[in-house]
């Protein structure tokens, strides 16, 4: 990256880029904010512009995952007709995120409870619990589940993902592949959520 593509816009995205790559292939520890700049082939005062210090970069980041994660779960959950296969297709989907994206899930979650957390994360950080509100709360009045708590229940779904998403990425599934575990805890809610 030159100066010259910095004064056509394009230095905070490859910061980002170069960022996001680093924490994905290495880990939040290997970040540097002198050394990402030397990566993109400027000056440190010439990133600084974009991003004031590490929090403020933390912060962008976070918000693109949330905005590729939620992407990505909305996709899953309009690409399915019934209840039982959005919800399949969504806890999937995110299973497949963190799997994928490790540290960066874990830094989202730690970035959004940051004292400095930007209204853009927070906001897009809630989301996806939002969105999985709404799926539970259109199912319900559409007779495909039991009724209940609506946000109750889609704690109840987002715990059980999260969980395996966690268990996963911990490598705490004793050699059962993530994509079993899933579908096996997935399976488990939706008989729990099953009209009478």
């Amino acid at each position: 990256m030159t100066e010259r593509a910095y004064h056509h816009g394009n230095l905070r995205e490859a910061l980002l880029t170069r960022a996001w790559a680093t924490i994905d292939d290495d880990g939040l520890d290997a970040l540097s904010m002198r050394q990402l700049a030397r990566d993109v082939g400027v000056s440190h005062g010439a990133s600084a512009r974009h991003f004031a210090d590490r929090t403020a970069l933390l912060d962008a980041i976070a918000v693109t995952g949330f905005e590729r994660m939620n992407a990505t779960l909305a996709e899953a959950v309009t690409s399915e007709p019934t209840f039982d296969a959005r919800l399949r297709a969504a806890g999937l989907a995110y299973v497949r995120f963190a799997v994928e994206h490790p540290a960066i899930l874990d830094l989202m979650y730690k970035a959004k409870h940051h004292p400095d957390a930007s209204p853009e994360l927070l906001e897009l950080s809630r989301a996806s619990m939002a969105a999985v509100v709404a799926l539970v709360a259109e199912s319900q009045a559409k007779g495909e589940i039991r009724e209940g708590d609506v946000e109750r229940q889609a704690l109840v779904v987002f715990a059980a993902v999260h969980g395996v998403a966690a268990l996963a990425t911990d490598d705490l599934l004793d050699g059962v592949a993530w994509q079993d575990a899933a579908e096996s805890t997935i399976a488990v809610v939706l008989g729990a959520f099953a009209a009478d």
